[in-house]
């Protein structure tokens, strides 16, 4: 029976309903094992009468919670089915330790926490172990962990990983072709498409900036894509643009600084936003003005974009595939269940404010200097 005030629905049970809603709660919480008491005992714990008490058995028997054992016996008490997965204990490592910050990264742990596993996070990331085999091998075998979650492995962490008899998921790095689960933006193609762009706006010196473990032992295919556009538009193919620098902020302004000192490129992509943003200050600090000087291509979106102006292009795409990705993985190994497929999350390349047009100088290139830095970064 139900009345209405307002907008809002009363919903007024009968004395079964709430007979059975007690009785229910009861064997919930374990009360009774076995066997369900009889009507006659029920009735007179709850001070009703036999026909209640049976009403309200009756709707329990109907929601399978009470299996009926014929006239004049006492019903059994269905047990609860087993459950059909096993928790994990899911561990997680990084390229870089504040990549746990990361916005999906963390609804990620929080889903499969809801989902009843145990989230573990490395107490070492992938850049502090310096891509050594022995190292990672002592730092995961000190976690006890079912599986394991690696985001921007290198391509020797990761065959390190696909290796191990236990599940694990990588989300980015280089993991085409290895028999590990994997998922992560199409960034190949976005790649290509801001690319294309650049070119379009005149633009013939055009450098990407990735970490080593995205060009080493070879290009990976982003960078790949990347190169095969340049070539593809005519353009001459080399180290210039893919430049080679050890993994450490010091190397990483040395190697720009060294970009910028004869031949500065007019554009550049620079893979994550951590890198992106060490870049801008670069480039403030020597009066180099984006993008009427230089071009910025971001690799990845950022909540910090939308209160940059001019606005930044990047590559953007939706981190909900990859976090519902990575859970249904972790739902089928906890049934057993081997789970090996990689897949690819949409991107889009954003043409922003920070692209523009070459500026041509007199002979054709670019025309801007250089401003010396008032100290070394």
């Amino acid at each position: 029976m139900a009345r209405f005030y307002g907008m809002a629905e009363v919903v007024f049970l009968t004395v079964a309903e709430q007979v059975a809603a007690h009785l229910r709660s009861e064997l919930e919480r374990g009360r009774w094992v076995g066997r369900m008491p009889g009507k006659h005992e029920l009735a007179a714990e709850l001070d009703v009468n036999n026909k209640t008490v049976e009403a309200a058995l009756r709707q329990l028997e109907a929601e399978g919670l009470l299996v009926p054992q014929g006239a004049g016996r006492r019903r059994a008490i269905r047990q609860p089915e087993e459950p059909r997965h096993r928790v994990l204990r899911i561990a997680f490592i990084a390229g870089e330790s504040s990549d746990f910050a990361l916005e999906y990264m963390v609804d990620l742990r929080h889903r499969l926490r809801k989902a009843g596993h145990a989230v573990i996070l490395a107490p070492r990331a992938i850049a502090d172990l310096q891509d050594d085999q022995d190292r990672l091998t002592r730092m995961v075998r000190s976690v006890e962990a079912d599986a394991w979650v690696i985001l921007g492995g290198s391509r020797r962490v990761l065959e390190w990983f696909a290796a191990q008899p236990w599940p694990s998921f990588a989300i980015f790095g280089r993991r085409g072709g290895l028999p590990i689960a994997a998922t992560g933006p199409d960034k190949p193609s976005a790649t290509a498409a801001a690319t294309r762009e650049l070119i379009r706006l005149g633009h013939r010196r055009i450098v990407l900036m990735v970490r080593p473990r995205r060009r080493l032992p070879q290009p990976g295919e982003t960078e790949l894509a990347f190169l095969r556009e340049l070539a593809r538009q005519g353009l001459e193919v080399g180290e210039y643009n893919l430049p080679a620098w050890d993994e450490t902020p010091d190397d990483f302004h040395r190697c720009l600084e060294k970009l910028f000192l004869v031949t500065p490129p007019t554009a550049l992509i620079i893979d994550e936003t951590p890198l992106f943003f060490a870049a801008q200050q670069f480039l403030s600090r020597r009066g180099v003005r984006v993008p009427d000087d230089v071009s910025l291509v971001a690799t990845d979106p950022d909540p910090a974009f939308r209160w940059c102006r001019p606005s930044i292009a990047h590559i953007t795409w939706s981190s909900v595939p990859l976090v519902r990705r990575v859970t249904l993985w972790a739902a089928n190994v906890s049934r057993g269940k081997q789970d090996l497929r990689q897949s690819l999350t949409p991107a889009l390349f954003v043409a922003g404010g920070t692209i523009g047009a070459v500026r041509p100088g007199p002979s054709g290139s670019a025309n801007f200097r250089i401003a010396k830095p008032d100290s070394q970064p």
